[in-house]
């Protein structure tokens, strides 16, 4: 198994303003915060390598019912000072709780692609078939790609309102279907974008109009144990 856990939090987004505080930030406290929270595994940041949003953050843990537990809305709902600062200058958000449907492969990759798609009506059943027994499969018999997964969103726990959310300019977009793969080979993960994940390609399977790939750089991973063993002073801290 290459993803940890039952379900996952994904997050795309931009940032304005620059963004050197915002990965101080992300790393230094959010990261940790997060982490820390029981039934989190562990955390992601990418930046992007081609257009928007410019980031892409995940989650792993336990189950979904982690993403609406009450420790976690407890951290949501009392934002520090400078995540105050940091989210009301985020944009163009797209953050979507999941269940992790299928998961293939070992560890993590330096890129990442990701794919936010929708099955058209009465498409469901064979575009999920094809993800499941012909694309994840296909995907990690490359041997530069080290990871595929396919998550589908949880509607109810998305929709979840805390005080975090109101920090944010608009009301964040949610996905209906996922997936992600990662890998070392820039080239071999360009052409799973531009082929089995471009969106004219994903309507001819099923999928509605509007398939949306972005591809993405591992910056920073994060895990529950790297949290426990963390040194005093060196997560939580403000950008001094």
């Amino acid at each position: 198994m290459s993803l940890l856990g039952e379900a996952a939090m994904v997050f795309w987004h931009d940032i304005t303003g620059g963004d050197d505080d915002y990965k101080d930030w992300h790393s230094n406290e959010h990261m940790s915060e997060r982490v820390g929270v029981p039934g989190f595994l562990r955390g992601r940041r990418a930046r992007s390598l081609r257009g928007e949003p410019q980031y892409f953050i995940m989650y792993e843990v336990d189950s979904v019912e982690v993403l609406t537990s009450r420790a976690y809305l407890d951290r949501l709902n009392d934002p520090s000072p400078w995540t105050e600062q940091v989210l009301s200058r985020y944009r163009n958000s797209n953050r979507t709780l999941c269940r992790l449907d299928d998961t293939r492969g070992l560890g993590t990759g330096r890129f990442l692609v990701t794919c936010r798609m929708a099955p058209a009506e009465g498409s469901s059943d064979l575009l999920r078939h094809w993800l499941q027994n012909t694309f994840l499969e296909k995907c990690v018999s490359v041997s530069s790609i080290v990871g595929a997964h396919f998550l589908t969103a949880d509607e109810a726990a998305s929709h979840t309102q805390t005080e975090e959310k109101k920090l944010r300019s608009r009301p964040d977009e949610i996905a209906d279907w996922v997936v992600i793969v990662e890998g070392y080979d820039e080239d071999a993960m360009q052409a799973v974008m531009t082929e089995e994940l471009a969106a004219e390609h994903l309507e001819r399977l099923g999928a509605l109009p509007g398939s949306q790939t972005n591809f993405y750089e591992l910056e920073h991973i994060a895990s529950d144990t790297d949290v426990q063993n963390a040194r005093p002073g060196r997560v939580n801290g403000p950008k001094r």
